[in-house]
């Protein structure tokens, strides 16, 4: 057993054991030999950026065992599931004999960081954190796993909580550069399954990465010593407040109708208004007022426009077309960008920021699907022209994922959280956990901001509201 990690100082936090986890072959074959996986020009980008952070948190039932029981088969399964992806048991480093190359190494003996802990403490059980209400970040992020010195990639922190040891809260720490997000819940739909024993496992994932090829040299650009973008988003921690916001089918709809409206208004085409779109829109649009009133001023851009940058998976969209199983990155960004007048100026309607921001996420998404020369030639410039944004927006996880099936046996996740947010300004998205075809989205901001994002998007429920009375 390997002595344990360093943990969050936390009041009621007491680290029990972190043991590491090696990949373990299926009962008569072979154990997995030293293996490297190059890394793409769509991995190195994420070299330097801030690791995922994911809290899964879980109600025991009664029939679910003694919570020690189910972290042995945590623990078990987890052995099985990283010989699939036994990747993730490597480390990232520089490729040897090769000048700004970098590759995904793993070697036998190899293992990630397993670490059991449990929190005891007032106000931190399961009830107060499974909740879409207003929660400090500080309480929360105890139960997220750092990564190891080294060059570790994945990480792992099963938390017990109260009541009565019934709550649990399951971390996962993963560095993008290893890979996207359908690499990652692939593992942990794989790693569930394996762990509940009752359900066919996902089929593996695809490693060779020389089905990513490289672009305009970008490998050399992404890893060049003065890459202005090698800082990705980041933003102050300290003193944040977390929310989730379920925007329902209904309310998506109606910002839908609103942007057809609008744009039969100004008599110009609509544009592509799907439920995505739609949530993106809106909270782009409630960020901004928020950072405009949130008790500090509207910072001055050079060259007066708001970003916004989420991911766009291109699996399906490449030449040849890569694998849907494949595990690397092979995500893209889509850039958004709007006049800052347009969506937090004082005499904007919440009419014309709605569509504004619609509009311009519409469009980015189709310049990134079309996949032109000139996307891929731009991704350097229009990523620090983003970052030179003091108030840039971005987003994290999908609605595809299903971090809501994450069920290791002892049912679906009571809450999941993107807890890294914080730390790059981003918002979080996953599907409606109820099953109703709703989003969640999670924010995290200082308090002052928090209370106007709240108030901007309570307004534009109510306008939305009234506005498809009146249609």
């Amino acid at each position: 057993m390997a002595p344990p990690l360093e943990a969050h100082a936390a009041a009621g936090l007491r680290i029990v054991r972190t043991a590491r986890i090696a990949p373990a072959p299926p009962a008569g074959e072979p154990a997995l030999t030293e293996q490297a996986l190059p890394l793409t020009f769509m991995d190195v980008l994420w070299l330097s950026a801030p690791p995922v952070e994911r809290v899964f948190f879980y109600r025991l039932r009664p029939g679910d065992g003694d919570v020690d029981a189910v972290l042995s088969r945590l623990e078990e399964s987890l052995s099985r599931a990283l010989h699939t992806f036994y990747p993730l048991a490597g480390r990232v480093g520089a490729t040897p004999g090769e000048a700004n190359r970098y590759e995904l190494l793993y070697k036998p003996g190899d293992g990630v960081a397993f670490t059991v802990a449990e929190h005891d403490g007032a106000g931190v059980g399961v009830d107060e954190l499974a909740t879409d209400e207003l929660r400090e970040l500080a309480k929360i992020t105890p139960f997220v796993p750092k990564l190891p010195k080294g060059g570790a990639v994945l990480a792992l922190q099963a938390t017990v909580l109260p009541p009565k040891r019934r709550g649990l809260a399951l971390g996962v720490t993963v560095h993008h550069s290893a890979c996207d997000g359908v690499g990652s819940t692939h593992f942990l739909h794989t790693w569930a399954a394996a762990c509940a024993g009752d359900r066919a496992m996902p089929k593996p994932p695809v490693m060779d990465r020389t089905l990513i090829r490289d672009r305009n040299n970008m490998l050399d650009v992404f890893v060049s010593p003065t890459n202005e973008a090698k800082e990705l988003f980041t933003a102050p921690v300290a003193g944040k407040l977390l929310a989730t916001f379920t925007l329902s089918r209904e309310l998506l709809q109606g910002v839908k109708d609103a942007v057809a409206g609008e744009a039969a208004r100004r008599s110009v085409p609509a544009p592509r208004c799907t439920s995505l779109v739609a949530t993106y829109g809106l909270m782009w649009l409630c960020f901004r007022r928020a950072i405009a009133g949130g008790g500090e001023a509207e910072p001055r851009h050079d060259d007066g426009l708001a970003h916004l940058v989420f991911a766009i998976d291109h699996r399906s969209r490449l030449e040849p077309r890569i694998p849907d199983r494949y595990f690397g990155n092979c995500v893209g960004p889509g850039f958004a960008a709007v006049p800052i007048k347009e969506l937090a100026a004082a005499g904007a309607t919440v009419a014309d920021g709605v569509f504004a921001a619609c509009a311009a996420v519409a469009a980015a998404i189709d310049e990134a699907v079309r996949g032109e020369p000139g996307y891929w030639e731009r991704w350097l410039e229009r990523i620090v022209e983003a970052c030179r944004d003091e108030s840039p927006f971005s987003v994290a996880g999908s609605t595809r994922f299903c971090v809501y099936g994450m069920d290791f046996g002892f049912g679906r996740p009571a809450k999941v959280e993107i807890v890294s947010v914080a730390k790059t300004g981003a918002m979080s998205v996953a599907e409606e956990r109820s099953g109703s075809g709703g989003i969640e989205a999670g924010i995290a901001l200082p308090p002052e901001q928090m209370d106007t994002f709240r108030s901007s998007l309570a307004e534009a429920i109510a306008w939305l509201s009234s506005s498809s009375q009146c249609n």
